[in-house]
C-alpha cells in the first residue's frame, strides 16, 4: 500500500501507512477529533484500516470541512498532519516554498485579526500576509519586527486584550471589498479553474470526458464574461493540469476578484445526480468565506432555476484551492457524468450556454448587494447590459 502522503488508504488496507495515521488520530489533541472509540485497545490490530479507524476518519474530515468519505488521501492527512499543533509547541516562520502549516497556525491568524493586524484569511497556513502581520504586531509592542513566532511573541499575545468585538475582522473586511467594489462587474479579474486536464481527464462516462466538459464551459463563461469588460484567467490549458495550489497561486498573483472552478462528478450508483456549489467554510466564527458562501448559494440557486439539475446545494469545504486563494472562491459540481440524464444535459451545448449564463448573472448579482431585488433565474445577458448602462 502506498504511503498515506501520496496514495489513498480506505477500509481494508494493511501496513505501515494504516499504523501511522492511526497513531496520528490517536495523538491529537482534545478537540480535534470527536470519535475516538475503537481506535487503540489490546484487542485492536493497529495496521488494518478497519471500521472504527474509518468512523474516525470520517469524523476528523467532517469536522475539519473534509468530504467526510472515510478515505485518507494526501489532503485528508496533511489536514491530520497538521491538527497536532497548538499554537505555542514550535516556533512559527515563513519559508517560501515549505509553508508551515497546522492548527497553530490556524490559531495565530485568529489571534492576528481580531487584534487588528490583518492575517488574511484563517486557513492554516504561514504565509506572507501572516508573516507581514506577526511583524507589524512585533512592532507595535516592541518586539524584534523578524516575523517568528517564539516564546516572547506569544508571551505579548497572552497579555493582550482583543481589540476587535462584534465579529471577525476578516468576515467584515470581505464583505466590505466587495460593497466598496461597486455594482459592476466591468473592470474585474475572474479566475476559471476547469478541473483536471492534460494527463488527468477527471470523470470519464456515458461519452463524456469531465476535463474537456468543463473547459468548454469555461469558454463558454468566458464569451460572456469578456463581453461585459471583464478579464479572464485561466489556471490551465488543454495540456496542462497544476495542483490546487499551484491554481491558487496562479489566481493570487493575478490579484483576481473571484475564482470558479469548473468541475462534474461521478459515482458508482447510478441514482447520484444534480448539482452542488462549495465555498470555503469550516466555521463560521473565522475560517469562512461570507462572500463565498453568498456566490456559492447564488450559483446553486440560479443553475437550479434554469435547469433540470437535482438541487444538492451548497456546502462548505477547507479544500485546498477554496482555502488556498486570498479572493472569494466556489466550485461547481455541474452534474454526474454518470448519471444517463445528467450526462444527455452535458452533452448538450445549448445546456452549457444555459450554465455559463446562470454562473454570469450570479457573479453579477453578487456585485448588487443590497440592490439585488431581482427574482432568481429571470435575468439574460442583455438585461444585465441594460441594467448596468443605466446606473453609469
Amino acid at each position: 500500500m502506498s504511503h498515506s502522503t501520496t496514495g489513498l488508504l480506505r477500509r481494508g488496507s494493511e501496513g505501515v501507512a494504516v499504523a501511522d495515521v492511526r497513531a496520528r488520530l490517536i495523538a491529537l489533541p482534545e478537540g480535534q477529533l470527536a470519535d475516538r472509540a475503537g481506535l487503540e485497545g489490546a484487542e485492536v490490530r493497529s495496521d488494518l484500516y478497519d471500521e472504527p479507524l474509518e468512523r474516525a476518519v470520517r469524523a476528523f474530515q467532517q469536522q475539519h470541512g473534509l468530504i467526510a468519505d472515510g478515505v485518507v488521501g494526501p489532503e485528508t492527512f496533511a489536514a491530520i498532519d497538521g491538527a497536532r499543533w497548538a499554537l505555542g509547541d514550535r516556533i512559527l516562520v515563513h519559508t517560501p516554498g515549505h509553508l508551515q502549516h497546522g492548527e497553530d497556525v490556524r490559531s495565530l491568524q485568529e489571534r492576528l485579526n481580531t487584534l487588528g493586524f490583518a492575517a488574511g484569511r484563517v486557513d492554516g497556513w504561514f504565509g506572507e500576509t501572516t508573516e507581514h502581520a506577526v511583524r507589524a504586531f512585533q512592532r507595535a509592542y516592541g518586539l524584534p519586527g523578524d516575523g517568528s513566532v517564539g516564546p516572547d511573541t506569544l508571551r505579548a499575545f497572552t497579555d493582550l486584550q482583543r481589540s476587535v468585538s462584534g465579529g471577525s475582522s476578516t468576515l467584515l473586511r470581505e464583505r466590505e471589498r466587495v460593497r466598496r467594489a461597486g455594482h459592476s462587474l466591468s473592470g474585474r479579474t475572474v479566475v476559471l479553474d476547469p478541473g483536471h486536464g492534460g494527463d488527468d481527464p477527471g470523470a470519464t462516462s456515458n461519452g463524456l470526458t469531465e476535463a474537456a466538459v468543463v473547459l468548454d464551459l469555461a469558454r463558454r463563461i468566458e464569451g460572456r464574461l469578456t463581453a461585459i469588460g471583464v478579464d479572464v484567467v485561466y489556471t490551465r490549458t488543454e495540456s496542462t493540469c497544476p495542483s490546487e495550489e499551484e491554481r491558487a497561486g496562479i489566481a493570487n498573483q493575478a490579484g483576481a476578484d473571484v475564482v470558479l472552478s469548473l468541475h462534474c462528478d461521478s459515482h458508482d450508483h447510478v441514482d447520484a445526480a444534480g448539482v452542488a456549489t462549495f465555498f470555503f467554510g469550516r466555521d463560521r466564527a473565522s475560517s469562512w468565506s461570507p462572500v463565498g458562501e453568498h456566490l456559492a448559494d447564488l450559483l446553486q440557486r440560479e443553475i437550479v432555476a434554469r435547469t433540470p439539475l437535482r438541487n444538492c446545494r451548497s456546502h462548505g469545504r477547507s479544500w485546498s484551492l477554496l482555502q488556498r486563494t486570498t479572493m472569494p472562491a466556489v466550485r461547481i459540481e455541474a452534474g454526474y457524468l454518470s448519471h444517463p440524464e445528467d450526462a444527455a444535459l452535458l452533452a448538450d451545448p445549448a445546456f452549457r450556454d444555459t450554465l455559463a449564463e446562470a454562473v454570469l448573472v450570479s457573479l453579477q448579482r453578487v456585485y448588487l448587494g443590497e440592490d439585488d431585488t431581482n427574482q432568481t433565474g429571470v435575468l439574460r445577458l442583455g438585461d444585465l447590459r441594460a441594467y448596468l448602462s443605466a446606473r453609469a
